[in-house]
């Protein structure tokens, strides 16, 4: 008899017991079709941007990308502050993720990616330090590091 799957582990998991979380997402059709998360939280239509010659009538996989890193890179960058003593409140951090989709010279397929990211209540130097720190544990960085060159611009107020 098999044990009952873990608690937010799917069934039929692939991951090991050092995993933290871990979530499972099918997708059927490609970029024309849909993902569903193992939870149901996640249930999406996906379709092709206008700019590739979809239709462009829902979202793709270059968006929920950019959204995870936003989110995921912003939590990264406030354990670095609280770590740095530097307590931020989330108004006071702004993360926008550009994600691009190209061909390389090879004509294969690459992404690009550029983080603008907006601190209030620091100086610029500390605000670079952060990004910097950030970026060093923030998963979707380490994940993209070597094959995607990640663009940050940041800006205090």
């Amino acid at each position: 008899m098999n044990a009952p799957p873990e608690p937010n582990r799917p069934a039929d998991s692939a991951g090991t017991k050092n995993d933290l979380y871990l979530t499972k997402v099918t997708a059927t059709g490609g970029r024309h079709g849909h993902i569903r998360s193992h939870d149901g939280l996640l249930d999406l239509k996906l379709a092709l941007p206008r700019e590739l010659g979809g239709k462009g009538d829902a979202t793709n996989p270059e968006q929920l990308f950019a959204g995870g890193y936003a989110a995921c890179f912003e939590n990264a960058l406030l354990r670095v502050s609280r770590e740095a003593g530097i307590r931020l409140a989330d108004p006071e951090v702004e993360v926008t993720a550009e994600v691009g989709i190209r061909r390389n010279d090879a004509g294969t397929f690459v992404l690009s990616a550029a983080l603008a990211i907006t601190i209030a209540g620091i100086d610029q130097k500390k605000a670079e330090d952060l990004i910097a720190s950030a970026h060093k544990i923030c998963p979707y960085s380490n994940a993209i590091r070597g094959t995607v060159d990640v663009k940050t611009t940041v800006s205090v107020r």
